[in-house]
């Protein structure tokens, strides 16, 4: 039989750098679209309606969700490569579709495939990471696979509305999105190898797997810290779909030019991104509990100054404290999940959670597309500020600070 290999970081740091830039690439192909496609909405299709206009993250966030859940039940049966060469090919079409849209369903039907391809392909790079580095610094392989993926965001959210200002908002903004596709899929072809083997090393074999069913329950009610990881994935995701929706329209109404919106809608990725570097080892030394509360609660401070702002000043700093708690609870939140599952049904954990992250965004474009079409652009957004607030108290009140697996998922709070 092959030998797997040994689990860590060390041991594995070139394997690990290149699922760190595969997932850079990933993430850039969310980047291409962030400051622009809720303005081809208003610009190119003419749709008023917040709610019509914000359908794109519902199509988006469906498709991502399902696919987190489909992947991470594959990934254990097929291997994670497949999986992640799957998500690259389902990314081909994306920019090509986008740049061709002749109405506003073929950006839905994009959206949809985009979707199914981040469920594939970043699923993957999160599940691989952990199983290179095994338990004891799964907080800082969290924060590097994030940092990647969401400085990728920000970088080309920036790139494609300094190009959009110069040359439209289409077709040469979404060529960028073609090189992307063909280069991340070359990479997991040729240069990526398969790390299943890694996991069931690890498995202890103690305990049978627990049924789909029975991971899907413990995942997302009946595990205290596993849930209270779920529903805090959920509003941040669900937070995230309104600044992606409504942001820029915010910006765009406060008399804000393309290229300072392109600027505004990078930072709050960039300070997620940067954050992420620390935030995922911290979690390591002290627990995921303590920052995931204050992350979320940083949050819903950043939320509510955006709300409130008039101008760039304020629109920034709001957005620089929005990365800043989406920095402190990403990572941790991944790492708790991690830590929360055995190895034998660990990727089906991570599909669960990502799941429901995921539907975030849908349940975000509904929540913020309404609240905007009856109260306006201002109040829609102080409700979902609201709402992480309380995610965050749940958080305090519901997760045990496990730092992982074996420091005892049923260990009291503290």
């Amino acid at each position: 039989m092959t030998d797997p290999g040994r689990v860590g970081l060390r041991a594995n740091l070139a394997q690990f750098s290149l699922l760190v830039g595969v997932n850079a690439l990933v993430g850039g192909m969310v980047g291409i679209e962030r400051s622009i496609l809720p303005l081809l909405a208003e610009r190119d299709f003419h749709i008023a309606a917040r709610a019509a206009a914000l359908s794109f993250l519902i199509a988006f966030g469906l498709s991502k969700a399902a696919a987190n859940y489909l992947g991470g039940r594959l990934s254990d049966r097929l291997g994670r490569k497949r999986v992640l060469v799957a998500g690259w090919l389902a990314a081909l079409p994306v920019p090509l579709m986008l740049i061709w849209a002749p109405s506003w369903s073929w950006v839905l039907f994009a959206k949809v495939w985009l979707g199914a391809s981040q469920g594939l392909a970043w699923s993957m790079t999160v599940v691989m990471k952990i199983d290179l580095d095994g338990p004891e610094r799964r907080g800082l392989a969290m924060g590097l696979n994030e940092f990647a993926g969401y400085g990728a965001v920000a970088l080309l959210a920036w790139t494609t509305a300094q190009v959009a200002s110069s040359h439209g908002l289409r077709p040469y903004p979404f060529l960028i999105g073609v090189a992307i596709a063909f280069g991340g899929l070359a990479m997991s072809m040729f240069f990526i190898r398969e790390t299943l083997p890694l996991a069931r090393q690890e498995d202890t074999g103690q305990a049978a797997a627990p049924t789909a069913k029975q991971v899907f329950l413990r995942t997302s009610y009946e595990d205290p810290s596993l849930s209270a990881a779920t529903q805090a994935g959920f509003v941040n995701n669900l937070n995230d779909a309104m600044a992606w929706g409504l942001f820029p329209l915010l910006f765009a109404a406060a008399g804000t030019d393309l290229k300072r919106i392109g600027w505004l809608a990078a930072a709050y990725p960039a300070a997620w991104a940067v954050g992420q570097i620390g935030t995922g080892a911290l979690s390591d030394a002290i627990g995921r509990k303590p920052l995931i509360a204050g992350g979320m609660r940083l949050q819903a401070a950043g939320i509510a100054l955006v709300g409130w702002s008039d101008g760039t000043t304020g629109f920034a700093c709001g957005q620089l404290l929005l990365g800043v708690g989406t920095a402190l609870a990403y990572p941790p939140l991944l790492a708790a999940v991690g830590d929360g599952a055995e190895a034998s049904w660990r990727a089906g954990a991570v599909g669960v959670y990502r799941l429901w992250r995921d539907l975030g965004y849908a349940a975000g474009a509904v929540v913020s597309g309404l609240a905007a079409d009856a109260l306006g652009i201002r109040p829609a957004i102080w409700i979902v500020g609201a709402l992480t607030f309380a995610s965050g108290a749940i958080v305090a009140a519901r997760m045990s600070n496990v730092r992982r697996l074996g420091a005892s998922a049923a260990a009291p709070a503290r």
